[in-house]
């Protein structure tokens, strides 16, 4: 292993009818509120009602702001930053998912900052203060609920970053099952994907003797594998969204990368991808990450294979690991198409036209990846190998 120091101070509320505890969580930070969502989703399923209630009990000064994109824009977090300068908010309160909640960290940071928040994002300054905030997580998928990263559309400009500090984890989350039932099915099955992917990028590490790590990684990706089909089935289960939403926050809270560096190599390319394009994340690594482990399966191909014969139940007998490795690959890929994700740029009607542009986007910080460094070559390959 690596060394390392973990720390993750966000108090997880789970559960059932657990917005009650919103009052206290959110009241220790002041009464002056930002209370930031997405589209009219919150409204529909009576969450918002039940959240401004709460407020209301806890005698708090809300202001809005609504409408947060899928991948979130710069000009949205600016629009919150101006809100929370003017009415000089205390905290803020991130009602939705992934999105929503990254949306929320960039205003966090950039309300404490007095320059352009877009030097936070593309790394050109550190954040020294952030406003403290909270989520109610509607969306079983990015990890975001208790983790520091955050990722942010420059529409402008076309470029998409992920960043994080310290400073933006979130003080607390309230994470209630129910909430997720009104997910739509192509919603919910783009969360499988993404909690898996990141589950994937942590599990392709160069670190030696990490034989709990990679349990824990595989337990995740077979308790979700196991549990996918039947919530698809019946996306009102309790006990299966209750599975899939702590799965998702297990792969992404920093446990899994204690003592290693995971290479996150396919959300660069995919940030690139819908830079460009503003396709859905996860559909964008549905189609590009098992294309990203064929044309890096050579690094390690023991690693490769130890994947496939555990999680995906590939036979090695009899056969070269890297024979083993690739049908592990292509069950993975099987798996996500079963479950109706997209498995190539064509489902996104993007062609040939504009992959040296998306190269070049990828490129934009040098060479990346910390279990296989890509160049602007590989890009291209792993880019026309999923079209």
């Amino acid at each position: 292993m690596n060394e390392y120091i973990y720390h993750n101070p966000t108090r997880l509320v789970f559960g059932k009818n657990q917005i009650k505890a919103l009052k206290e969580e959110l009241g220790r930070y002041g009464k002056k509120v930002l209370f930031v969502y997405g589209g009219g989703s919150i409204k529909r399923s009576g969450l918002y009602d039940e959240v401004m209630n709460e407020l209301n009990q806890m005698g708090a000064q809300v202001s809005e702001l609504s409408g947060v994109e899928p991948n979130p824009r710069l000009s949205t977090v600016k629009n919150g930053i101006k809100i929370c300068k003017e009415n000089d908010i205390d905290c803020l309160l991130a009602v939705g998912g992934g999105s929503v909640i990254d949306c929320t960290k960039a205003i966090a940071a950039g309300a404490k900052y007095d320059g352009d928040v877009w030097d936070l994002i593309t790394l050109k300054a550190q954040p020294q203060d952030a406003l403290p905030f909270g989520t109610v997580l509607t969306l079983a998928a990015t990890g975001s609920e208790m983790n520091s990263g955050s990722v942010i559309t420059n529409w402008e400009t076309q470029e998409k970053y992920g960043w994080g500090s310290p400073l933006v984890f979130p003080k607390f989350s309230i994470l209630d099952p129910t909430y997720t039932f009104t997910v739509p099915k192509d919603q919910t099955i783009y969360g499988i994907v993404d909690m898996m992917s990141h589950v994937l990028e942590q599990y392709f590490h160069n670190a030696e003797n990490t034989p709990l790590q990679d349990r824990f990684a595989e337990s995740i990706l077979l308790t979700v594998m196991e549990t996918a089909p039947k919530l698809l089935e019946d996306l009102e289960d309790y006990d299966l969204r209750e599975t899939i939403l702590y799965s998702g926050t297990m792969a992404l809270n920093g446990t899994l990368q204690m003592g290693l560096r995971g290479d996150w190599g396919s959300h660069n390319i995919e940030h690139a991808v819908s830079a460009v394009y503003d396709i859905p994340h996860a559909g964008g690594l549905a189609i590009l990450f098992p294309n990203w482990m064929r044309h890096n399966v050579d690094t390690n191909v023991k690693r490769f294979k130890q994947l496939a014969v555990r999680v995906f139940n590939v036979e090695s007998d009899g056969r070269s690991d890297k024979e083993a490795a690739l049908e592990g690959i292509d069950r993975l890929s099987a798996f996500w198409t079963s479950l109706g994700a997209p498995n190539s740029l064509a489902d996104y009607d993007i062609d040939n036209s504009k992959l040296d542009l998306i190269a070049d986007k990828a490129m934009a910080r040098g060479e990346f990846g910390n279990f296989s460094k890509q160049n602007k070559n590989d890009v291209l390959n792993i880019l026309k190998m999923s079209l």
